[in-house]
């Protein structure tokens, strides 16, 4: 299975900010909806330059005093971000997730422009369903039952 199978759950939790934006703009993001949990941090032309989470945000106002807080979302982000592509396979996209401990991981296009944000747990689930898909036709195979 590719990863662009699940482009339409991961492009509406697709939440992008610009790197110049203040931090108090993106922590205004992260607590629209509990459902965000990651921002694609983005350059004037549309790039995927860095990830902001609301622990990037928490560590930050720990040490926020006057105008610190209001530092320009690029001095915050993560900016090494571990990414993958529409026509990734998604198990491989799934041990890079399990072997560096990622809960989500930006979904970039050919142009580095992120179009959507894949869980985790959406990238399991998808793989244990193929694999319970696999496992009944092989159960229906042997029980002489055919394929579907």
């Amino acid at each position: 299975m590719l990863v662009e199978k699940l482009l339409p759950v991961a492009g509406e939790r697709l939440v992008a900010i610009g790197d110049n934006a203040p931090i108090t703009d993106a922590a205004r993001l992260l607590s629209r909806t509990t459902q965000t949990k990651i921002l694609v941090v983005c350059s004037p032309s549309g790039v995927a330059v860095g990830v902001l989470t609301k622990t990037d945000i928490v560590r930050q106002i720990t040490h926020c005093q006057g105008s610190a807080c209001a530092l320009a979302v690029a001095t915050v982000m993560t900016q090494n971000v571990v990414s993958c592509r529409p026509r990734d396979w998604l198990h491989d996209v799934w041990l890079v997730i399990r072997d560096r401990g990622l809960l989500h991981i930006p979904i970039l296009d050919h142009n580095t422009r992120p179009i959507g944000v894949l869980y985790a747990r959406d990238a399991l689930g998808a793989l244990l369903g193929e694999v319970e898909y696999e496992e009944q036709l092989l159960r229906e195979y042997v029980m002489c039952v055919g394929y579907h």
